[in-house]
């Protein structure tokens, strides 16, 4: 049963309303394939899970915070240490670097600060160090171009890597009401997507750099309201 629908097929806009930014989803996926012949990480479950961190600014840091209230193991790193500390007084567990993130983590979440800032941190540390089976999703506010990118590189790592930019704003992280236009894989998309208690219907998938393509032409002024 699949719980998104092609873009073409879709009466909603191009995101999708969260309570959790990662939610338990069992049922339909015990055990998927990937495009490279590995496997997923066991299904995504609170406590069983382990979350990675990277990037713990104002949107990062309230966003992770909503994945410690949900239950989940959360390993943080972020360049400036003291910007972790709201998290890690709240049951997180503090990383040395990027690479050391990778290492302990099934899922690895990144909101940077700058295109430059993904470029260094994603390209020349996280993937370089991960394990096949990793699966990285970036919400960085960046370009398709990049996204496309590091999609690259991530299957030659055997790693799943899903585009996620976000819009909402701080108000949205803090409140889970973030709209999310993910891109990418629709099947590991799939099994990252919120339960049924979202706000919204199915999400909206798109390949990769058009979820980038899309976050930002809800930017302009033509941008229809979600």
């Amino acid at each position: 049963m699949n719980r998104f629908k092609p873009i073409n097929q879709c009466d909603l806009p191009a995101a999708f309303y969260i309570k959790y930014y990662l939610k338990l989803l069992v049922s339909d996926f015990p055990e998927m394939d990937s495009v490279s012949g590995g496997r997923y990480p066991n299904p995504v479950q609170p406590g069983l899970t382990r979350v990675g961190w990277i990037g713990t600014g104002i949107m990062g840091s309230a966003m992770a915070s909503r994945l410690l209230s949900a239950g989940y193991s959360l390993t943080v790193f972020s360049r400036t240490p003291s910007k972790t500390l709201t998290l890690l007084s709240a049951g997180a567990t503090a990383a040395s670097s990027a690479e050391a993130v990778a290492a302990s983590s099934d899922v690895v979440f990144t909101m940077l600060s700058t295109p430059s800032s993904v470029r260094s941190v994603i390209l020349s540390s996280l993937l370089p160090s991960s394990l096949p089976n990793l699966v990285l999703v970036d919400s960085t506010t960046s370009s398709p171009s990049l996204a496309a990118e590091i999609s690259s590189a991530a299957v030659a790592r055997s790693v799943f890597s899903v585009d996620a930019p976000v819009s909402g704003g701080d108000y949205g992280a803090r409140d889970g009401t973030l709209a999310v236009f993910a891109g990418g894989d629709p099947s590991v998309v799939s099994w990252l997507s919120p339960s049924s208690t979202s706000s919204a219907g199915p999400p909206t998938w798109a390949p990769l750099a058009p979820g980038r393509a899309r976050r930002l032409r809800t930017r302009s002024p033509s941008a229809g309201a979600f």
